[in-house]
């Protein structure tokens, strides 16, 4: 099968997708006081469908490698773990260290549910935001997939993957319908790491196909007409969601995630195949590339560089921004303007991070976990 992969496998199309995720949550939530179209929860189920093929893929590789050997389970979980907290922890946790120094609400007192990476539970019992760390709950969510995944993929006969990956996607589509259905707020089936299972086992079934049918791969995603499709399916949901009198209705509760991470699946799908034309420039294009490298650290920032609902109007980017609108009053209040600022500063900010605190941490990986 033909992808888009460096000789060493790396899949040259996927960084620019990252990069497409994120600008899609920073649009929603920079300008969340204009913005009807839910681009954020796009972007979201963008980056958990990404992660399950990624995390299946590398761990059904991983799985072959070991599952004969003695000790074989324990390498192979030693191995995923020190990549995964070698990767993910380190500017997490100086980010929650500098919240809880600053006593940025309400990190002190929510501070053991950010350590534990449970910040969506908290959302969930509590059925109310946590303001400016709002976003945390989706890097809990794919840290709570992270601790169970592993288990199962190691575990479950061949046989039976993919019983189990469609499992995965039944449920969690049924438990939002339950939750609906039983007058839940909105927010527990969007935070609920159980609840967000469909787009981590489309995920995972593509990183299967790829792997183990991988002309039936290419048949599927190698026409670009299915990613229309898929558009299709999820504009149409979109449209029914806002015909709803209710803000928060089955359109947007139940059905949303599962039709975005099918569109999501096909739009991955063509980027491992590799696009052509403008998307092939764009995905690969060095500053889409890299800008997609740096994304954890974008997502990860954002809510504090600008956050629509939770940003004083004497927080230190504003009194910046008016700093830099009273050297150029013909910028001032233009819109176009102000995202361009704030999205230089989140991705200066994410560039720093990477080059001296995420890069050389990540190249420990291979000493530690070979």
């Amino acid at each position: 099968m033909k992808t888009r992969a460096t000789n060493s496998g790396y899949l040259i199309q996927l960084d620019g997708l990252r990069f497409v995720a994120v600008a899609l949550v920073l649009v929603d939530h920079w300008l969340a006081e204009f913005n009807v179209v839910p681009y954020g929860p796009l972007g979201v189920t963008l980056f958990f469908v990404l992660s399950g093929f990624l995390i299946t893929r590398i761990l059904m590789v991983s799985r072959e490698k070991n599952i004969d050997q003695e000790g074989g389970m324990g390498k192979y979980l030693r191995k995923f773990f020190i990549r995964r907290t070698l990767r993910i922890f380190p500017i997490y946790y100086l980010t929650v260290a500098i919240l809880f120094a600053l006593n940025v609400p309400p990190v002190r007192d929510t501070i053991g549910w950010c350590l534990l990476y449970a910040t969506n539970i908290y959302i969930a019992f509590n059925q109310h935001w946590m303001g400016v760390i709002d976003h945390f709950w989706s890097l809990a969510v794919e840290e709570q997939f992270y601790i169970f995944f592993p288990f199962l993929i190691f575990l479950v006969p061949r046989k039976w993957l993919v019983t189990s990956l469609v499992s995965m996607v039944v449920l969690s589509v049924a438990l939002r319908l339950y939750f609906y259905l039983a007058g839940y707020e909105w927010m527990v089936n969007y935070v609920s790491m159980p609840m967000c299972l469909d787009s981590f086992g489309l995920g995972g079934l593509m990183a299967w196909l790829q792997l183990r049918r991988p002309e039936l791969f290419t048949k599927i995603f190698i026409n670009p007409i299915w990613i229309l499709v898929g558009l299709g399916a999820w504009v149409l949901v979109v449209v029914w969601s806002k015909s709803q009198v209710e803000l928060h209705n089955i359109a947007n509760d139940v059905v949303d995630r599962f039709v975005s991470s099918v569109f999501c699946a096909f739009l991955i799908g063509k980027a491992v195949l590799g696009f052509g034309g403008f998307m092939k420039w764009f995905l690969e294009n060095p500053v889409s590339n890299y800008l997609g490298k740096i994304s954890y650290g974008m997502y990860l920032y954002h809510n504090f560089v600008y956050n629509h609902f939770h940003t004083q109007p004497n927080h230190p980017t504003l009194r910046l921004l008016n700093k830099f609108q009273s050297w150029a009053p013909e910028l001032a209040g233009t819109m176009v303007f102000q995202m361009i600022f704030f999205f230089l500063l989140t991705a200066g900010l994410a560039a720093l991070s990477w080059q001296f605190i995420e890069k050389p941490i990540n190249n420990l990986k291979d000493r530690y976990a070979r």
